[in-house]
């Protein structure tokens, strides 16, 4: 893609949901167009892998929202983001298909003291019934308050219906977002970010006497950070005779959003601040060498088979100031002889990983714009393309193919059940005509406002097991706002499931 200029800083607003996927990484600008190649054709590449190589394996992203909850509970994974209006639900065998998993939407309020800027649910099961936290306001953000649903039957999936608000005493009506339960010694407690002697949004642990009650006075967490503006999304993890309570700082539209943690003892009382010991330092930040930038807001979850430790979180592909483009990712984590979780540094968006341990496998494979794939099938051009390396951890493979010419085609043939287009968003991109099978085509929009790395522009309706073909066709036109008319091809994800 050709270079495009640096747009200016969004506003601060939480709630913007994502409407893109991202998997490269924003490292630099693109160089200058190259002359167009009449009729290109893909790259010699090596032999095509069988499908069925894949099956084992998967890329992020996960989900085009932010603020990823998620668990895996009688062989399904069960995942929620943030949705701003709702509370939906992603529910899938296997990691690799989660992100084109058909969401269920679990909750909607009437209530309009409540029903407005719905933020980071989380779920946990106590007894035989499911329990859903998540905060939400009346249209203005310092009005934001945590409530919690129940379930009606023993499913995450719901239906809920709403059980509680969750107010410490001592912060009876004070904002109050991002609720984590910490479970120790058969009690529970509410970690949530609020008000408190140090942030706006600091780490606060008030105890409950159930799932829906909180029982007494909140105390404020005095958490480094690395930025003095914000302490959110607490999380626990229990090992080594101590619990683990890590969280996010800096404001999540900046680029160093990142991870902190704070341990102690399992038999200490966390409602004693002094018990808490700071670890020096983030233990997940961004890398630019990946193009990942704010990496933060996570949850962990466990393998299948119950042997592995996973992170999921959103991050980015832009290292521009924004609340737009945050996308849910997972991977993989250890531990150190210490007993301390070691969450090693996040991956470039579309690192092929290993599927989890017991995780029965997707079938998914790749189709890279320059021909090479991991399973059957390839890509083809018509009219003038242009094609380069210059947009590194921005593009899969460091590569993409993008035009302008009205009538260009990119055609993709892949064997399964359902394919995603993934490429460059950018301030100079216009408007694509997508077909599969010959069928009408779909305008799609490649345009957006900063410049982002892999983001998912189209996926297809599922289709009978079998041959198809992914057209698109450059128009040439653009919306308003884009300065011309270019469509980018990177990646296709193809579904055998």
């Amino acid at each position: 893609m050709p270079p495009s200029p640096n747009p200016s800083q969004h506003r601060r607003a939480r709630l913007g949901l994502l409407v893109t996927a991202l998997l490269g990484l924003v490292v630099g600008l693109l160089p200058a167009l190259t002359a167009p190649a009449t009729a290109a054709s893909p790259s010699p590449s090596p032999a095509p892998r069988a499908a069925t190589a894949a099956a084992g394996t998967f890329r992020n992203p996960l989900n085009s929202g932010p603020d990823p909850y998620m668990t895996h509970w009688k062989g399904n994974y069960y995942l929620t983001t943030t949705q701003g209006d709702s509370i939906k639900m992603w529910r899938s065998p296997s990691l690799g298909t989660l992100a084109t998993a058909d969401p269920v939407t679990v909750w909607t309020d009437s209530d309009p003291s409540r029903n407005r800027n719905i933020w980071a649910p989380e779920f946990y099961r106590f007894g035989d019934r499911w329990y859903l936290y998540y905060t939400a306001d009346d249209g203005v953000d310092d009005h934001h308050r945590l409530y919690v649903l129940e379930s009606e039957r023993d499913d995450p999936a719901g239906p809920y219906h709403f059980k509680a608000k969750l107010a410490p005493p001592n912060h009876g009506d004070d904002f109050a977002i991002d609720a984590g339960i910490l479970q120790l010694g058969g009690r529970l407690y509410l970690a949530y970010s609020g008000i408190n002697q140090y942030q706006h949004n600091g780490i606060n642990i008030a105890p409950m006497s159930d799932p829906y009650t909180v029982s007494g006075d909140a105390v404020a967490i005095d958490a480094a950070g690395g930025c003095p503006e914000v302490r959110e999304g607490p999380e626990f993890l229990y090992r080594g005779g101590r619990v683990w309570m890590t969280y996010s700082t800096c404001d999540t539209g900046k680029p160093d959003y990142q991870v902190w943690m704070m341990s102690m003892p399992l038999d200490a009382d966390p409602l004693v601040p002094g018990n808490w010991r700071q670890h020096q330092g983030p233990v997940f930040s961004r890398a630019d060498d990946r193009g990942v930038f704010g990496p933060g807001h996570h949850a962990f979850f466990k393998s299948p088979d119950g042997t592995e430790d996973w992170i999921v979180y959103h991050a980015k592909t832009t290292s521009v100031n924004t609340y737009s483009n945050r996308t849910t990712r997972a991977q993989k984590f250890t531990w150190r002889a210490d007993g301390s979780p070691d969450f090693g540094r996040p991956l470039a968006m579309g690192a092929t990983q290993d599927l989890p341990s017991g995780d029965p496998g997707s079938g998914n494979y790749w189709i890279n714009d320059d021909g090479r794939s991991s399973g059957p099938g390839g890509v083809t051009y018509g009219g003038a393309w242009n094609s380069g390396t210059g947009c590194a951890t921005q593009c899969f493979w460091s590569d993409d193919h993008w035009s302008d010419r009205a009538g260009a085609t990119a055609t993709f043939s892949f064997t399964g059940t359902r394919i995603a287009l993934l490429s460059v968003k950018d301030t100079g991109n216009g408007y694509a005509a997508v077909s599969v099978d010959g069928g009408p085509e779909q305008r799609v929009d490649f345009h957006n406002p900063i410049r982002v790395g892999e983001a998912v522009q189209y996926v297809s309706p599922r289709l009978a097991y079998g041959e198809h073909t992914l057209r698109v066709r450059v128009t040439g036109e653009h919306n308003s706002q884009s300065g011309a008319s270019f469509v980018s091809v990177d990646r296709a994800e193809v579904y055998v499931n």
